[in-house]
């Protein structure tokens, strides 16, 4: 035998490309990581995760709310007189928190108790025809800031429920948008925007229609995110088990947040009955959120599963709950033996829904009346308004009007005048107007649920009071749209969310886009300085007051 070859190192006889050291293992992104970015979005999963964020969150809150109270709280007691409506709201509240129902004054009771003479009212039920929420909120507004002898305990809960929107509007702005500096820019407008301050300086029920159905809207979208996150979660751990997501998804479990919404919106309509539309349009707004969450997971039966398993708790959650809500609200009511109609079953035997009990045969009897009066009203007034015109402020509400020290004549050059005038600042609205327009275009094109989103209040607010009026001429009021006018700064900051998200990656694009947006909140708040004193009643010269008020629809 010969010699066994001689052995060579290993590494001689190996391929030069296995030299190289192996590249690392490409990092698998976790199921639940990847599912919640396809469900929340990147920039929503990193809000308020820097200090920097958190900071301008809460000192730009803090000054913006700061600044809201002082243009609503400041000589809030101005003027000392029942305004417009006022007359029967606040004296209402009064006399709901003393006999636990509305009764009726003597003829001409104002001066009186304006006076401070309080106690002239008759322990006969009056016929109202607004439900008891919000009255019962002005009463404890009466109650807590000095009494019905105060003017300014009579607004005092409008203009904290006035502060409190502005605050809801900063925190949905930014749950929205997943941005911090456009929640505060939501915040800001909001804070002086002429309808929202006259709304808190006067004890009208309309600001409470908005408060509660902006606190359902906050509550709908702190659903949509939490139950984004739960279906992340019960995905993932269904995937990463190795296991197979059945066809029609998994349960999302008890919606909390939802049923808080249901509440909140049944207090709106404990307020005003306009509440309803609120109902409808969030109720299918969180349905077709959970369609899509469900699409974007990859459920195949996504729809079908949206509608049974999400569509039929989303009504339960919120139509059957607001209903129960309202009910309740009127507790006073079923408790007290004197109130309005209590005891027309018991005097109508045989009448009305029989097989009801007593007291429910006798509700129901009540609203019966209430809708007679509502859908019967048409009755001309000096500032009735075409639903249409409300957006761009066409035909504002008059509230208030003195020439000072003048009885009678008109006012002179050289007269000081006070007015309140439900006027939302003109250029805020009128962008707004054109935003929508923007909006709608854009949410088609990109097919963004945001769109939908700020557009939604808007729609419950208004869209129904145009088909109301254009079918029945009923008399309608543009101060209405206190109720709606937070979703009307929604529309126009999303337009600006846009803008900046289109220019990211190109510097000089984005900073014209921030100048813009800049230059028109500075140009909204100077407009608001300047209609300050024709909102709030504050003493100017009557030239000052021709001058601002320049359309003839305004005056």
């Amino acid at each position: 035998m010969g010699a066994p070859p001689p052995v060579r190192a290993r590494h001689a006889a190996e391929p030069a490309a296995l030299l190289v050291e192996p590249a690392p293992p490409v990092a698998i992104e976790p199921t639940r990581d990847r599912l919640l970015r396809a469900l929340l979005g990147d920039r929503r999963l990193a809000l308020g995760t820097t200090w920097r964020s958190r900071l301008l969150d809460v000192v730009g809150t803090i000054l913006i709310v700061a600044l809201a109270a002082v243009a609503r709280l400041q000589n809030l007691g101005r003027p000392g007189t029942l305004v417009f409506d006022e007359t029967y709201y606040v004296k209402d509240a009064f006399t709901l928190w003393r006999l636990g129902f509305e009764a009726q004054w003597p003829e001409s009771p104002n001066p009186a108790f304006e006076a401070g003479n309080v106690e002239t009212y008759l322990e006969q039920a009056a016929y109202v025809v607004h439900p008891q929420v919000g009255k019962w909120l002005i009463g404890l507004g009466m109650h807590l800031g000095g009494g019905a002898t105060s003017s300014d305990a009579w607004r005092l809960a409008n203009a904290v429920v006035g502060i409190l929107a502005v605050l809801l509007i900063i925190r949905i702005a930014r749950r929205l948008f997943a941005s911090t500096s456009m929640g505060l820019v939501a915040g800001l407008l909001f804070a002086v925007d002429g309808a929202a301050i006259v709304h808190s300086r006067i004890a009208l029920l309309d600001q409470f229609v908005m408060f509660f159905a902006l606190l359902a809207f906050g509550f709908l979208l702190v659903d949509r995110d939490q139950a984004r996150r739960r279906l992340a979660d019960r995905v993932a751990a269904i995937v990463d088990a190795g296991g197979t997501v059945s066809r029609y998804g998994p349960r999302l479990g008890f919606r909390w947040w939802r049923l808080a919404a249901g509440v909140s919106l049944g207090l709106a309509i404990g307020v005003k009955w306009s509440g309803l539309y609120f109902v409808a349009v969030f109720g299918l707004l969180t349905v077709l959120w959970d369609v899509t969450a469900r699409r974007r997971a990859g459920i195949g039966r996504w729809w079908e599963d949206a509608v049974i398993a999400d569509g039929l708790p989303a009504f339960v959650q919120l139509v059957p709950t607001a209903l129960l809500v309202y009910v309740l609200s009127w507790w006073s009511w079923f408790a007290t033996p004197g109130a309005y109609l209590r005891q027309w079953a018991a005097q109508n035997p045989g009448e009305g829904i029989t097989w009801l009990p007593e007291a429910l045969r006798s509700f129901v009897h009540y609203h019966q009346q209430m809708w007679n009066f509502h859908t019967g009203l048409t009755s001309e007034h000096n500032y009735q308004s075409n639903p249409i015109g409300w957006i761009i402020q066409w035909r504002p509400t008059s509230f208030y009007w003195n020439c000072v020290g003048r009885t009678e004549g008109p006012c002179e050059p050289t007269d000081q005048a006070q007015a309140i005038t439900s006027l939302g600042n003109p250029l805020l609205w009128w962008a707004a107007a054109l935003a929508i327009v923007v909006v709608i275009v854009v949410g088609i094109m990109r097919r963004d649920w945001r769109a939908l989103a700020v557009l939604s209040g808007t729609i419950a607010g208004w869209v129904p009071w145009v088909v109301t009026y254009l079918d029945t001429q009923r008399t309608v009021f543009t101060f209405y749209t206190i109720a709606f006018a937070p979703w009307v700064v929604l529309t126009l900051v999303y337009v600006g969310v846009v803008g900046l998200e289109h220019t990211e990656g190109r510097p000089r694009a984005r900073r014209k886009v921030v100048l813009a947006i800049a230059a028109l909140v500075v140009a909204i708040v100077a407009v608001s300085a300047v209609f300050y004193p024709l909102w709030t009643a504050q003493e100017v010269p009557f030239p000052y007051w021709q001058n601002v008020v320049r359309l003839r629809n305004w005056i």
